[in-house]
């Protein structure tokens, strides 16, 4: 795995414009990671992350 090629490029890709898409080529394997987010969610980004530390410190 240390020899192989990883490149990155974010672009909006069909079928839906509106969702932004990680694109990520390792080697001869190209992975496509759509983005979205819930319009119901009462949780904010900030909060999610501080969220997943503190699991991530409870299980230390």
């Amino acid at each position: 795995m240390g020899s192989e090629k990883i490149t990155e490029d974010i672009t909006t890709t069909p079928p839906d414009k509106d969702a932004p898409a990680l694109v990520k080529k390792i080697g001869r394997t190209t992975y496509i990671v759509r983005v979205h987010f819930s319009k119901t969610s009462r949780e904010t980004m900030s909060d999610k992350i501080k969220r997943m530390l503190k699991n991530e410190i409870q299980q230390m």
